[in-house]
């Protein structure tokens, strides 16, 4: 999975007039960890100069490839024609071999249900290798017609736009945001894009982009995008390119991980001894379905949970928050048995250990 900054590329030939020896270069000198391309628009693919018959995006890809950074490919839908747009998608993420995909659905999707879940159905059906990402609005309250269970459910990572235009609080808007999302049915890990855009006049400061890498760290997310190379690079002050450039992600010593990091890391050895050693004695463990006391209890719920409800289980954090006694916990799972996308956990602590735990998900195939 992610981590760490990245930036959208929207059209190739307005990016460093379209060099990708120059936008590779800076991308290695601004220490991102991907890139995210534009690879298809509807049933078209994109990047492509159709005068000539030259696809754009492959040898951008290649230079890429030769570094570390990763190189995601994205895809603007409209809900039209959802099986000719999820076969464009799945022939251009093959031919162009990208490292992960990101649907961008917005207004033209409003209503469009049944639209999403084939959209999604045939997608998920033949890409199962790389991460499936989702990028719409911020807050899905203000937009209730978007499929948000119907895409969410079945991707990997969300990258919400958190665009604070014409206003100067990145952060607030990005807390905002995260509390959203973890309130739908399905919350996959949050990986949000904030402004680096000229609009209607308005442009993002220097201290806001500061501003939002700084609460989207403190919240515990893994990393953050940027919209857009082009908008950044040609129409922003330049303090703007180089705060993102010189904003260094990961901390120059890990801290000590949180124990719902340390929870997450024992499910993934699905060895329940070591997972009822982050508990208290006498703790309990509640869910919709029965609560258990003890140890002993304890234990033989997590052998039920490898062997019967997610056998083969991979476990990843989405968020957390919380200090001192209590933590708020989402996670997602993948396994052989279905996929949880809506895990939501409760842990009050006494003496750095679990004394009560409500948990709370649903498996889906």
């Amino acid at each position: 999975m992610l981590r760490g900054k990245g930036i959208y590329i929207w059209k190739i030939q307005h990016c460093e007039n379209g060099n990708v020896n120059e936008i590779v270069d800076k991308s290695t000198e601004a220490n991102f960890s991907h890139l995210l391309v534009k690879i298809a628009n509807g049933i078209y693919s994109y990047n492509y100069d159709w005068k000539n018959n030259i696809d754009l995006v492959p040898p951008l890809g290649k230079k890429i490839r030769q570094t570390e950074i990763q190189f995601w490919g994205w895809h603007y839908i409209y809900g039209e024609q959802p099986i000719k747009e999820a076969h464009k998608a799945i022939q251009r993420i093959r031919e162009l071999n990208v490292d992960g995909f990101i649907i961008n659905a917005e207004g033209h999707y409003r209503g469009k249900y049944a639209a999403a879940k084939k959209f999604m159905d045939i997608l998920t059906s033949e890409i199962t290798d790389i991460p499936i990402g989702f990028s719409s609005y911020r807050y899905p309250s203000y937009h209730p017609q978007v499929p948000w269970d119907e895409f969410l459910s079945k991707c990997d990572i969300n990258m919400p736009q958190v665009y604070w235009l014409r206003s100067n609080s990145p952060g607030s808007q990005l807390e905002h945001c995260v509390k959203e999302y973890q309130s739908l049915e399905f919350t996959p890990p949050i990986f949000p894009t904030g402004s680096a855009y000229q609009e209607w006049g308005w442009s993002p400061t220097a201290e806001e982009i500061q501003q939002f890498l700084d609460k989207a760290k403190s919240l515990n997310l893994k990393g953050a995008n940027f919209w857009e190379w082009s908008n950044c690079r040609e129409k922003l002050p330049h303090n703007v390119w180089e705060t993102i450039r010189d904003y260094t992600w990961e901390p120059t010593s890990k801290p000590p991980d949180d124990i719902t990091e340390s929870y997450v890391e024992a499910l993934n050895t699905h060895d329940p001894t070591q997972i009822v050693a982050l508990y208290q004695d006498n703790a309990v463990h509640i869910t919709s379905e029965r609560t258990v006391q003890g140890l002993p209890a304890l234990k033989g719920w997590y052998s039920s949970l490898f062997r019967d409800i997610l056998p083969d289980a991979t476990f990843s954090v989405s968020t957390y928050s919380g200090t001192g006694p209590t933590r708020h916990l989402t996670w997602t799972a993948s396994s052989s048995n279905g996929r949880v996308q809506n895990g939501r956990d409760t842990f009050g602590l006494y003496k750095d250990k679990i004394a009560y735990h409500y948990c709370d998900f649903s498996v889906s195939p």
